[in-house]
């Protein structure tokens, strides 16, 4: 690797040393109705507020006269050594948020060894992906209904030797989302006079949208039929898109894929048990960012019950709440092998553009150091044993 890659990849632009102010740059650089669907929970948002609550609760206990060195942050899964024990979680409309956002977070991603997963929905194609990530992106499915569909998305996804294929299984209905309705969002935006007046109003991210094109569903966009107006995008998508997800619905992605398969979206004992018998090889426990049920429950609340009934059978990996390395630290402890975070990594590409990737990396590892090595905690593995009960 050249010496300015190495450069690139130690990026930390310390006007942002968090993800609150990575948050209020990209808030002033996006418009209103892409920055409230990035945000957006579902009807009141208490469950979006449980999540980060759930997190926050959890403490950890330092050891600090014990024999130490230094922490290895490093992680095994599926077979590969990831440097950090932390990924990036599929976001759709990443594009809409800011032009080439999956681009940006899937070579970063590569590039400082941890995994980026690529949304269905994603305004970037499998196969660009694929290319700009060396092979290395997963891939989130939603399970379409059209068995076709289903079919030759999974030869597309073979053929560019994707290495883990994650099926989200908590969208049986399109989340209500107060925002998302009154901003009339689709994809692309419809020009409203107030979307309009929303963009020109952020003259950065429209110049890089004209560069990039207009955002569209590139993955899906050879299964959409051609020439269809925007307003039939949400029916084409519960109709075709958004297929079964129980038991049955996923035996023929099962059988058909032969590699490392998640289930996303689970937070009870009873599903992680069902998805055992399947002969997953993963669950990621999550409640898709609080924007599907307002009343569930958090998965933090309910992995550490799990994890202790579970582990060793499955792995576990969690999402929806993390916003910070020292959260990061917290979800370890309660005994998730892996975790992954949205809305922080899209705030950094919102902030920070092509740098966003490479910086937000490098600041949850910072943060994420700092917090093992104020426990004294050797490895990710040792973490639960610093979690207060």
């Amino acid at each position: 690797m050249s010496s300015m890659n190495n450069a690139l990849n130690d990026f930390f632009d310390p006007r942002y040393p968090d993800s609150n102010y990575l948050r209020l740059a990209a808030k002033k650089r996006m418009p209103r109705f892409a920055f409230d669907y990035l945000e957006g929970g579902c009807i009141d948002e208490v469950g979006l507020s449980r999540n980060r609550q759930q997190v926050e609760q959890i403490q950890l206990r330092s050891e600090l006269l014990k024999p130490f060195d230094k922490s290895d942050l490093s992680c095994e899964l599926f077979g590969h050594r990831y440097d950090l024990p932390f990924g990036i979680a599929p976001v759709g409309l990443q594009g809409l948020m800011w032009p080439k956002a999956p681009e940006i977070l899937a070579k970063a991603a590569a590039d400082l060894n941890i995994p980026y997963v690529l949304s269905t929905v994603s305004s970037s194609s499998l196969e660009r992906i694929a290319e700009v990530s060396q092979g290395k992106a997963w891939f989130q499915l939603y399970n379409p209904t059209d068995d076709s569909i289903r079919q030759d998305l999974l030869k597309r996804i073979h053929a560019v030797q994707i290495p883990v294929l994650v099926v989200t299984v908590d969208v049986p209905t399109f989340g209500y989302r107060i925002k998302d309705i009154r901003n009339g969002l689709s994809m692309p935006p419809k020009m409203s006079l107030s979307n309009i007046l929303q963009m020109m109003a952020r003259p950065n991210w429209l110049y890089h949208t004209a560069l990039a094109g207009e955002p569209q569903m590139q993955t899906l966009k050879p299964y959409m039929p051609k020439g269809m107006p925007v307003d039939q995008l949400a029916a084409f998508m519960n109709n075709t898109v958004m297929g079964r997800v129980d038991i049955e619905g996923l035996k023929p992605i099962r059988d058909s894929w032969k590699g490392p398969l998640l289930i996303k979206g689970l937070v009870s004992e009873t599903d992680v048990q069902h998805a055992i018998a399947l002969g997953a090889d993963g669950v990621v426990l999550s409640n898709h960012g609080g924007r599907q049920l307002d009343a569930g429950e958090s998965p933090v609340q309910t992995m550490q019950q799990i994890t202790e009934k579970y582990h060793g059978q499955i792995k576990i990996l969690m999402d929806s709440g993390l916003r910070s390395g020292s959260n990061v630290a917290c979800a370890l402890a309660k005994g998730a092998d892996f975790t992954f975070l949205g809305r922080t990594f899209v705030y950094g590409v919102g902030a920070l553009g092509n740098k966003g990737g490479v910086h937000t990396i490098n600041m949850l590892k910072k943060q994420l150091e700092q917090t093992m090595n104020q426990l004294r905690c050797p490895n990710v593995k040792a973490l639960p044993d610093y979690l207060v009960t």
